[in-house]
C-alpha cells in the first residue's frame, strides 16, 4: 500500500507572496552606485553653500558660478579719494613719490609786521620747491634739503595785521601738495545684495588733508614802541631827557625814536644824558648814513625805485639838493600798497609833522630820497 504524501497539492493559479504584511512595509535596497551618487551630490551641495556664505562675510567680488556678483557699493581704490569715518567717498590730493610735499605746520605761526622771521617746514623732495610767496609777497628761501625747508618772511604795510596764505611753488609753478602723508591703500566696500543689506564700514580713514597754511603778521612791540613814542612827541618834545637841537631836531627826535625801538647805543651812536654830550651820528643825517654803513646788522639802504620794501618804523633820509649828503631825516609813519604804486608818509621834527607825505616833500623841496629798511 503506498504511504499518502504530507505535501500540499499544488495550486497553479496562486501567486507566490511577495509584499510584507499589512502595517510593514519592506525596505528595498538600492544599487550602491545610486547611494554614491546622491552622497557625491548632497557634498556639493553642502560645498556651494558653504561658498556663497564666504562670499557674504567676505564680501568677495564674485560668485561661485565665477559671475559677478551684485554689488551694493563700488570700491573705493582710486588715488584720489579717500573714505571718511561715516563711509562717504572725499577727493584728496596727493602727491607724485618724486614731487615736493609739505607735511608739517609752519615753525612759526606769528611773525612781525617788519618781516626778517626765518620760518622752516618739514615734508618731502623739497628741495624741488621753487618759490614760497606770503599774502602775494615773495618770501625768499634762505635753506632747502629734501627733509626741510626755511624761507624768511617778508615786510608787511601795518594795515596787513592779520593771517595770509603761504603758497608754496615747484619750478613748473604748480602748488606743492600740503598736508600729512596718507596711505592709498584700497578699501574695498563691496557686498552681495540682499533683502537687508548691512552697511560696510570702511577698514581705514586716512587723515583729512590741510592744503593750505597761513601765517598771522602781528605789530612788531619794538616798531609799536617806536611809533608811541613817536606820536606822542611829534609835536610835544620830550625836553625832560633830551636837549633840542634847534632849528635842525630831525635826526636828534630819530635818534629818540630808535632808542624807545630798543637799540642800544655804542661808541659810535649815544647821547649822554647827564653831560648832554651826543655823538655826531644821534645829531647829524649825513653821520647816521655813514653810521648805518658799517652796521649793516641794524639795517640796509634802499633808494626810491625801492619804496615797495618799505615798512613802518624805517628811517626815510633826503637830499634837497641831490650834493650826496643827507639833510633832513624822518620815520616812516604810514605805508599804503596800491595798484598804482607804493605811497609814504613820514613824521619828524624840524618839519613836525606827523604824517607827510613823502611825494609831496619831494615835489616842494626838490631832491632825492632814500630809506634804511631796518632789521
Amino acid at each position: 500500500m503506498r504511504r499518502p504524501s504530507h505535501r500540499q497539492p499544488s495550486r497553479p493559479f496562486a501567486k507566490t507572496r511577495t509584499n510584507p504584511p499589512s502595517g510593514r512595509r519592506r525596505r528595498v535596497a538600492e544599487p550602491l552606485s545610486t547611494r554614491r551618487r546622491f552622497s557625491v551630490h548632497a557634498a556639493a551641495a553642502s560645498t556651494s553653500v558653504l561658498a556663497m556664505a564666504a562670499v557674504v562675510v567676505f564680501a568677495g567680488l564674485v560668485a561661485p558660478t565665477g559671475q559677478p556678483v551684485e554689488a551694493t557699493a563700488e570700491a573705493a581704490t582710486t588715488d584720489d579719494s579717500t573714505i571718511d569715518a561715516s563711509g562717504v567717498t572725499a577727493p584728496f590730493e596727493e602727491a607724485k613719490p618724486d614731487e615736493p610735499r609739505i607735511t608739517s605746520d609752519l615753525s612759526v605761526a606769528e611773525a612781525p609786521v617788519t618781516g626778517g622771521t626765518v620760518i622752516t617746514v618739514e615734508g618731502t623732495e623739497l628741495t624741488s620747491v621753487a618759490s614760497v610767496s606770503i599774502g602775494g609777497l615773495t618770501a625768499p628761501i634762505v635753506a632747502a634739503t629734501d627733509e626741510t625747508l626755511s624761507f624768511e618772511t617778508p615786510a608787511v604795510s601795518a594795515e596787513s595785521v592779520g593771517s595770509l596764505a603761504v603758497q608754496f611753488l615747484d619750478a613748473s609753478g604748480e602748488p606743492v601738495v600740503v598736508g600729512p602723508a596718507t596711505s592709498t591703500a584700497s578699501v574695498a566696500s563691496v557686498g552681495v545684495a540682499l533683502d537687508n543689506p548691512a552697511p560696510l564700514a570702511p577698514t581705514s580713514s586716512p587723515a583729512p588733508l590741510s592744503l593750505s597754511l597761513t601765517l598771522t603778521y602781528v605789530p612788531d612791540p619794538r616798531v609799536v614802541s617806536q611809533m608811541d613814542y613817536v606820536m606822542a612827541h611829534w609835536s610835544d618834545y620830550n625836553t625832560a631827557e633830551f636837549t633840542v637841537i634847534s632849528g635842525n631836531d630831525c635826526m636828534n627826535f630819530t635818534s629818540q625814536s630808535l632808542l624807545a625801538r630798543g637799540w642800544v647805543m655804542d661808541a659810535g651812536w649815544f647821547y649822554d644824558a647827564s653831560t648832554g654830550a651826543y655823538s655826531p651820528s644821534w645829531v647829524s643825517s649825513t653821520a647816521f648814513r655813514d653810521y648805518l654803513a658799517t652796521r649793516p646788522d641794524l639795517g640796509v639802504e634802499l633808494d626810491d625805485s625801492q619804496r615797495d620794501l618799505v615798512k613802518v618804523g624805517d628811517i626815510a633820509q633826503f637830499d634837497w639838493d641831490s650834493s650826496g649828503d643827507r639833510d633832513h631825516t624822518a620815520i616812516v609813519s604810514r605805508v599804503e600798497r596800491t595798484e598804482s604804486g607804493t605811497r609814504i608818509w613820514v613824521a619828524g621834527h624840524t618839519k613836525d609833522s606827523d604824517y607827510w607825505d613823502v611825494d609831496e616833500a619831494l615835489t616842494t623841496g626838490g631832491g632825492t630820497v632814500h630809506y634804511w629798511s631796518l632789521n
